[in-house]
């Protein structure tokens, strides 16, 4: 893809994903976040109806009559997107491959946090980090993360959750909102997510293909996997060749679902030819 189709293409996510961002989702996604981080502001005396909890003991002690902390809410958030770029996301049998639909969704996002002045980062991963782009705010920047969305190619086709969180917990100091975009289709991840989202907000999007929820009875067929390049001739008639199948992609969903609850972070899974639009609405809004 040469420069000129990047831009094109740039330019046709950009308007698409900037339309939803700002008529549908800078609302919800600033009533969803907004005011869930505070900071210390100040100490004042303490007026009756105070909350006794808020009392600092070392400055009643040192003036001896009670005062209280002043926290206000944070008026600048981060956001950081963790994006998979191994090669299952480029699987599609519908109308899109996974990977159109994820740009959609991180771009989007990075769209709406504009709207509330807040900073974005990028994280694309695969079974290492691939690119990490610090969060920075303005509209130059958000185009910067579109196109590396688009054009970026990795050195790896594996996939590793375990190492992007990692990486995120490492990098970042401060909380941050972070929306975690893959087919989660790998497992073992629970460890680094809970300590990871100890520190920030984690929401896990799970995109995936329904191809992936069963296979089609077809015969024989060659069937490449796209993240080991390995290559196997797969019986699609044989019914127990087609319930492993399904029992495998069972079993990844329900470690995802069951995994992030543990964890405390949130979770929302959309299909490629179903509206993300309307998942994430549903999600901000229960959060809400």
């Amino acid at each position: 893809m040469d420069t000129k189709d990047i831009l094109k293409k740039v330019r046709k996510i950009e308007i698409k994903t900037k339309r939803l961002s700002n008529h549908i989702f800078s609302g919800e996604y600033h009533s969803s976040f907004k005011g869930r981080g505070m900071t210390f502001s100040e100490v004042r005396q303490y007026q009756f109806g105070d909350d006794v909890r808020a009392i600092d003991w070392n400055v009643t002690a040192r003036y001896n009559e009670p005062y209280i902390k002043v926290f206000e809410e944070e008026r600048e958030l981060t956001m950081m997107l963790v994006v998979d770029v191994s090669g299952s996301e480029s699987f599609g049998t519908q109308s899109a491959f996974k990977k159109d639909i994820v740009t959609e969704i991180a771009a989007t996002m990075a769209f709406s946090a504009t709207q509330n002045n807040d900073k974005i980062g990028l994280i694309l991963f695969s079974d290492q980090v691939e690119l990490y782009i610090p969060p920075k705010k303005g509209k130059s920047h958000v185009l910067r993360i579109i196109r590396e969305l688009i054009e970026f190619t990795p050195k790896s086709r594996k996939t590793d959750v375990t190492q992007a969180l990692k990486f995120l917990s490492g990098v970042l100091k401060k909380r941050a909102i972070v929306f975690l975009i893959s087919d989660f289709m790998s497992a073992d991840f629970e460890h680094t997510l809970k300590i990871a989202a100890k520190k920030h907000d984690i929401t896990g999007v799970r995109v995936y293909d329904p191809r992936e929820e069963q296979m089609p009875n077809i015969g024989l067929v060659n069937m490449t996997d796209a993240e080991t390049g390995e290559t196997m001739l797969v019986n699609t008639s044989s019914k127990s060749v087609r319930l492993q199948y399904e029992k495998y992609y069972h079993d990844r969903v329900k470690y995802f679902k069951e995994t992030f609850s543990r964890c405390g972070a949130g979770a929302v899974s959309t299909r490629v030819d179903e509206s993300y639009v309307t998942k994430l609405l549903g999600y901000f809004k229960a959060r809400a």
